[in-house]
Order: C-alpha cells, then sequence, then structure tokens
C-alpha cells in the first residue's frame, strides 16, 4: 500500500475503512461474528492498521495530523464494537438462562444411568470362575520394572520381545522401566510375596507396540493364571482351562494344546478353543498361551522346583469377548460409543 500523500486522501480513506468496519459491527449475530469482525476491521491485517503503519513513511510535520485522523477513525470503531459487543453478551445471557431455565412443577424424566462397559463385566466373570474354585485375585503395577517384566520370566537379553518394536519403554533408560507387556509381572511378584502353595488370577491392562486394526490394540486387557503346589501337573492346567472354556462359550466348548515356546514356561502350548458357537458354524479359534512354570522362574522366586511345581496361562480380555459375541472389529470396544455397551445391558 502506498502512504497516504494528502489529509484529504487519507481522510477518505479513513472513513472508508470505518463505514465498512461499522458495516460489519452491525450485521454480527453473535458474539464470534464479532470477533471475527474486530480481527478484519481494527486488527492487525486491517485497512486501519495499515494506514496506521503508514504513518512511519510521512513527513515529520505531516504526521500528528495524520496520527490524529486515522486515531479518531479507530475510535469509532472501538466504541461500536464495545457497544455491540455489550448487546451480543445479554442476548447471548438472556438465550443461556432460556436454556437452563428449569421448571419445577414438572413430571422428572427418567434417564439411563450408564452402565459398565462389557470389558470390565467380562473381566469380573473370569474372575469370578477362579474366585469359584478357592483361587485370588492378583494385582501388579502397570509401570513395571524390566526385572519382573522380563529377567524373573526367563527372557533372554536378546530376545526380540524386549526390543523397542515390541515393547515401550519409560525415560530415562537406566531406571529399566517398561510399561509391562503381560501380566505375568504380578505372576513372580505373587510366588515372591505369598505363601505356597499359590493360586492366582491376575486380570489387568498390558501394552504393546501394535497397530490397531480389527484384531489388535496396543492397549488391551489380559487376564492370567497361576497355580504353584506340590504336584502339579500339565492334566491340572488342561482340567483348568476347559471349565474356563464351557463357561465362557458354552458346554459343548473344549480346547486343545498345540505345542509352543515361551521363555517362562516348559513345556509350553499354544491353547485353542472349540467355539461351538461361531458364525459360519462351530471351529478351533486360537485362545491363548499356556504350559508348566519353567524351573528357572520358580527358582528366581526363590521356590525349589524339585519340591514344587506349577503352571500358568494368559489370554486377551478383548479376544474372549470377539469370539463370544461374534463382534468383527476390535476398535468398536475402545471408540466410547454408547451404541456398542447398550448390546451388553446397562449393568452398573
Amino acid at each position: 500500500m502506498t502512504p497516504p500523500d494528502a489529509s484529504a486522501d487519507l481522510g477518505a480513506r479513513v472513513d472508508a475503512a470505518v463505514t465498512a468496519a461499522l458495516a460489519a459491527i452491525e450485521t454480527t449475530a453473535t458474539t464470534a461474528d464479532l470477533q471475527a469482525a474486530k480481527a478484519a476491521h481494527n486488527g492487525q491485517g486491517s485497512e486501519l492498521s495499515a494506514l496506521n503503519a503508514s504513518l512511519r513513511d510521512l513527513a515529520p510535520e505531516d504526521r500528528k495530523a495524520a496520527g490524529q485522523t486515522i486515531g479518531a477513525g479507530r475510535a469509532r470503531v472501538a466504541e461500536a464494537l464495545a457497544e455491540r459487543q455489550a448487546q451480543l453478551v445479554a442476548v447471548e445471557e438472556a438465550a443461556q438462562l432460556e436454556a437452563e431455565r428449569v421448571d419445577v412443577t414438572a413430571l422428572p424424566r427418567l434417564r439411563a444411568a450408564g452402565g459398565r462397559h462389557p470389558l470390565s463385566m467380562l473381566v469380573d466373570e473370569m474372575s469370578d470362575v477362579f474366585v469359584g474354585m478357592g483361587w485370588e485375585v492378583a494385582e501388579g503395577p502397570e509401570l513395571e520394572h524390566e526385572w519382573f517384566n522380563f529377567d524373573a520370566l526367563n527372557v533372554d537379553p536378546d530376545h526380540p520381545a524386549r526390543g523397542e518394536s515390541d515393547t515401550f519403554y519409560v525415560a530415562p533408560a537406566d531406571r529399566h522401566m517398561v510399561l509391562r507387556t503381560q501380566t505375568s509381572p504380578v505372576q513372580m511378584r505373587s510366588m515372591l510375596t505369598r505363601d505356597l502353595p499359590i493360586y492366582i488370577v491376575a486380570p489387568g491392562r498390558v501394552y504393546r507396540t501394535d497397530d490397531i486394526d480389527a484384531t489388535h490394540l496396543p492397549v488391551f486387557t489380559q487376564i492370567e493364571g497361576l497355580a504353584v503346589d506340590k504336584g502339579i501337573t500339565m492334566a491340572n492346567l488342561r482340567g483348568t482351562l476347559e471349565h474356563l472354556a464351557r463357561i465362557m462359550f458354552g458346554d459343548e466348548a473344549k480346547i486343545r494344546l498345540r505345542p509352543n515356546y515361551f521363555p517362562f514356561t516348559e513345556p509350553s502350548a499354544e491353547m485353542d478353543v472349540w467355539h461351538p458357537g461361531m458364525r459360519g458354524g462351530p471351529r478351533w479359534v486360537e485362545w491363548g498361551g499356556c504350559g508348566m512354570v519353567n524351573p528357572n522362574v520358580l527358582r528366581a522366586a526363590g521356590i525349589d522346583p524339585e519340591v514344587y511345581s506349577g503352571f500358568a496361562f494368559g489370554m486377551g480380555v478383548e479376544r474372549t469377548l470377539q469370539f463370544r459375541y461374534q463382534l468383527d472389529d476390535m476398535r468398536d470396544m475402545i471408540e466410547g460409543d454408547v451404541r456398542f455397551t447398550e448390546q451388553f445391558g446397562m449393568v452398573i
């Protein structure tokens, strides 16, 4: 913009800018509209602001008069803004008061009180299965020391699960803290602090560096069980898991164990469940992992593996919910849509 070269030209430009500003202010319907008008006509990028900035290009003897002309124009705009602001605030406050008006003579409207998330209800239901067998529910921290999460569970220092591609490490690195990747650290804490024999189930939230998709979540719920006693065998493990499967999926459900490898159990197995209610017909689906507690894990907890043995297992609660109710997308469980939770009953 070229600087004004005459007082008449400056006055005309100020009048035009003020007229445009007053017209814009008058047509505002909300305080938000008014703020936009203020920015456009009296803010840094406005015509009046540009005219004011151009004063530096005038001769010193002309600046005073030009400054007074521009200042008077800006004052008119500021006054109009303040007046319109007061009007709009009064209108909006009146509308808000009307919207919030309560008719104390009206009958109350019944509102849904809300309910617990189906994952929370399923955790309680699965835990109750074990409480009914005389087991205890155990808990532990989600921010866990690396020793409990890996070393005590016989996971080698170079095991892929310890890489940052699988595990969330918490700074600073010399504290060796991680967001637990499983609830197995609760098992180790229980073996270190509880008297033998031990029968515990450990539900809780765990963390993995997985991408979110229909069957994976980076934060999910896991439930694990641990039994340590004299004479524990794989037969005890199988019977326990088959009992759980029938309660979760119906009397016709059954399990099978396929040989696998986990550092903290030996022998280890992948557990499949025969789900009679699967869409498209009954079939085997992978449910979790299990096995006999590795003697090295018992030794790390100060338990003599020559005297005691134990079994451990774990499965995802989201996966159990997905199988049980034939849910297609695990992401529905974390989006907070009440239409999803209403399907399972609004239980308080």
